[in-house]
């Protein structure tokens, strides 16, 4: 796969909150701003500084680091990766000894209930480690709501999970294909709700609409 056909990384999270609006932001180039995504924006600023690094002792900090992964065919910018000292992690150039990274992504509100967030994390390890040739065995997930971080492992499961989920999102990426879906609890949440209309698609019961319209001419 060439480089220009890589997905977008933070996609995988998208996708698996819904795959049309992945398709309606990703392929489509269609988006709307909400509460919900200008509170996003605003956690992410400053994680996504890249002139900002620090080092604490063991612990060097860097953000905005840019990452890919031919095997995903994904690239993207990573909020923040600590790297902490180790004996079995990756060399890094200008800083001396092992380094294991260890990716944090930043997320507004509080843990949810379906994968995305985890699955998107999961993503950014697997780039980690192609790129640097080292195993990134765990990360963390830290809500702006609780301000508190929620530990991940990267097991196999989670992983083929990653494999599996970008496999999708390159054959409709390819197909130029836009999924359709089920109206749903969270379509309300979507602020590309007004231009997706999910209830557009909605099976009616035709005899069910006769029936209606027939007792409200009555």
């Amino acid at each position: 796969m060439e480089p220009e056909d890589y997905l977008l990384l933070s996609g995988i999270q998208h996708f698996a909150f819904c795959k049309r609006q992945w398709a309606l932001i990703h392929l489509e180039g269609q988006w709307k701003e909400n509460v919900r995504t200008v509170r996003g924006a605003i956690v992410h600023e400053k994680a996504h500084n890249d002139a900002l690094t620090e080092k604490r002792g063991n612990l060097l900090i860097t953000r905005g680091l840019r990452v890919s992964s031919a095997h995903l065919g994904a690239a993207g910018q990573l909020d923040v990766v600590e790297f902490h000292r180790s004996r079995t992690g990756a060399y890094l150039h200008g800083w001396e000894g092992a380094w294991t990274p260890y990716p944090v992504e930043y997320k507004k509100g509080k843990p949810k209930d379906g994968p995305a967030d985890i699955l998107q994390l999961c993503a950014e390890a697997i780039c980690l480690e192609e790129m640097l040739c080292c195993d990134v065995p765990e990360g963390c997930l830290y809500y702006d709501e609780i301000h508190r971080r929620e530990k991940v492992s990267f097991d196999a499961a989670l992983r083929e999970d990653v494999q599996k989920a970008f496999s999708e999102m390159h054959d409709y990426a390819r197909r130029g294909y836009t999924p359709r879906v089920k109206p749903a609890k969270h379509c309300h949440a979507c602020s590309l709700e007004p231009v997706c209309l999910p209830r557009a698609y909605k099976k009616w019961d035709v005899a069910a609409y006769y029936e209606r319209r027939l007792g409200e001419e009555a």
